[in-house]
């Protein structure tokens, strides 16, 4: 009886240590599936000056309910993320495939976001002659973007493998956050309003997406200051460890009392009798 309570407890076990694994995997596959339906959106023609009414459904109908189910599967694969940290830290269940794949899942969930927001898919043609980026995102901020993330990762990778802690602090959460606020709220402004030049939904979305990347390029700067004071630490250590050798160099001991004389060796050398 006791030995199968055991077995019972251990299987309990194993299955919380694979249901954080098991929704890391599941937010890999919403994330491919968000990328995909982004690449098939196609973005109306609008009107430099277009009323509240002539803006609402400018969209095609597919393109509506793709830009709506892609905000909804963004939402769901960003609950789980918080979901499978929340459970591994409850059962202490943290293990090496998570600590790897956790943040590669966000990494695509996000930064694929982004990058099919300041694709062409998103670039709607106006009356006039020219055109609008809906989503507001432009390329460089995309690439400002990863440029951080690849970073830190680097940053995380050299100096966690020495023991120093670089666990998301306030501006990493806020980051994450505002990321994943701003995402599904300019899908779903575009789907529902269609924001065009000078609209209010189009300042909600301007305004949101360089809030994004100001906190998005802040937050990496507490890990490059402790990755710099780390450094600073331990070339001072190494300083002091060299010098502390340098220090305890031995000394020829004369004139001790009691010592006697050694004589002198002419092994080597001439002898200085005549002849």
């Amino acid at each position: 009886m006791a030995q199968m309570q055991t077995m019972m407890q251990a299987a309990q076990q194993d299955r919380k240590v694979h249901i954080p694994n098991m929704l890391t995997m599941g937010r890999i596959v919403l994330a491919i599936v968000f990328v995909i339906l982004l690449s098939s959106v196609s973005a109306p023609t609008m009107t430099a000056d277009a009323t509240l009414g002539e803006r609402i459904g400018q969209l095609s109908s597919g393109s509506t309910t793709i830009l709506i189910i892609s905000a909804a599967i963004f939402i769901i694969a960003a609950l789980t993320d918080a979901l499978d940290g929340h459970l591994a830290r409850k059962w202490k269940a943290e293990s090496k495939f998570g600590r790897i794949m956790d943040p590669f899942a966000d990494k695509i969930l996000i930064l694929g976001g982004f990058v099919m927001l300041s694709g062409p898919n998103f670039v709607s043609p106006l009356i006039s002659g020219s055109s609008i980026q809906l989503s507001a995102v432009s390329g460089w901020m995309v690439v400002a973007m990863i440029a951080r993330e690849l970073l830190v990762t680097s940053i995380r990778g050299v100096y966690e493998g020495e023991g120093v802690d670089f666990s998301a602090g306030a501006m990493g959460k806020a980051k994450m956050i505002l990321q994943s606020v701003t995402i599904p709220v300019i899908l779903l402004l575009i789907a529902f309003t269609s924001p065009g030049p000078e609209s209010g939904e189009r300042t909600i979305i301007v305004l949101l997406v360089w809030a994004t990347v100001v906190v998005t390029l802040l937050s990496g700067l507490p890990y490059i200051g402790k990755a710099l004071q780390h450094t600073i630490d331990e070339n001072a250590r190494m300083l002091e460890i060299m010098r502390g050798k340098k220090a305890r160099k031995p000394t020829k001991s004369t004139n001790v009392p009691g010592a006697k004389p050694r004589p002198k060796s002419n092994k080597g050398g001439q002898s200085k009798k005549r002849r």
